[in-house]
């Protein structure tokens, strides 16, 4: 069967109000997907099936003869919680980044594509995970990579939404999150993790603090082994002893060194269709970007390209195009008077 074939029954059976004959489908669509490499899609579908099945088996019905279901109010409040869900196309190989950090993602991403042997000894899944280091140095692309690599949903966290000033709010929207999550056997990405700190501010003796912070072993503790935890943070040290402790895999992403910079701008250039109009001027300013996180350099470079594919206008060569290393050096040297 084709796809257009599978749609032609998912419509079907939907509007002959027949379920088992649209799981039957939706789940021959869903393998079908995944033979034909079309795994973002058979993932989202996954998704969607999941939920739905969830909320048959704990939601009411509205009314008799309706297929609808109540939604219940915590998977309302839960979606407030949520920035987004989405499946990633990144690859190991879009990330730049030292020899140590690629080589424990690489432990990592083995270790969860060999979970059924190393059930059979019963071993721990390591499956949380802490990225820190400076700003825009690849903390989230690192977590897109994984969730690409695994071939897994990735559910992205508004921690900010979480955070609450009332007393042991904060721990019960966690718990929430976790609960629903769980149940999708994906990643959960959360952004800004020293954000939990800032419960400090709202309790003088800390208590509020030291719930959150035992909430979050707690559902460390419980967390099923395929679904994993993805934490980054600027600020790690406004993070718990005890929560730090809890991550199987913590990795510091740092400033890009020289080699680091030549690869990110290597990678930025697309195999050869960019080149620099001047190689030696280009040179100098890879030194000078030394000091600029990966996602400032990326960024200078990217509009660079840009504004000298402007500048060329109509005299533009369909396959290739010259950067001009005189408008870059403008961008490079403005961010690094920013950061003086």
């Amino acid at each position: 069967m084709g796809q257009l074939d599978f749609i032609r029954d998912l419509a079907k059976y939907g509007l002959e109000n027949d379920q088992d004959k649209l799981l039957t489908v939706l789940n021959d669509l869903i393998e079908h997907s995944k033979k034909t490499r079309k795994i973002n899609f058979a993932l989202q579908l996954q998704s969607i099936l999941k939920e739905a099945i969830r909320q048959q088996q704990t939601a009411g019905l509205v009314a008799v003869g309706s297929q609808k279901h109540i939604l219940r109010e915590e998977d309302r409040e839960v979606n407030e919680f949520i920035i987004e869900k989405l499946t990633s196309d990144y690859k190991l190989n879009n990330l730049v980044c030292s020899d140590q950090v690629r080589s424990e993602l690489t432990y990592f991403i083995k270790e969860h594509n060999s979970l059924e042997i190393l059930g059979r000894f019963d071993l721990p899944i390591s499956n949380k995970v802490l990225f820190y280091g400076p700003s825009g140095c690849g903390k989230t692309l690192a977590a897109y990579v994984l969730a690409g690599e695994l071939e897994k949903l990735m559910i992205v966290v508004n921690l900010g939404a979480i955070v609450s000033s009332k007393l042991g709010e904060t721990s019960k929207n966690l718990a929430k999150v976790f609960r629903k999550a769980a149940t999708e056997e994906c990643i959960i990405f959360i952004d800004e993790f020293d954000s939990l700190g800032k419960v400090r501010d709202y309790s003088q003796d800390h208590g509020e603090m030291k719930r959150v912070v035992n909430t979050i072993l707690q559902l460390f503790d419980y967390l099923p082994k395929d679904s994993i935890i993805i934490a980054a943070t600027n600020q790690i040290d406004m993070i718990d002893d005890a929560l730090l402790r809890r991550f199987d895999l913590t990795l510091e992403l740092n400033l890009p060194t020289e080699r680091q910079i030549k690869e990110l701008i290597s990678k930025t250039l697309r195999s050869g269709i960019f080149t620099f109009d001047n190689k030696k001027e280009a040179d100098k300013l890879t030194k000078l970007c030394a000091g600029l996180s990966y996602y400032t350099i990326q960024r200078t470079l990217l509009t660079a390209i840009k504004r000298s594919l402007i500048e060329m206008g109509q005299n533009l060569h369909v396959l290739s195009a010259k950067i001009d290393t005189k408008i870059w050096r403008i961008l490079v040297e403005k961010e690094k008077q920013e950061r003086q």
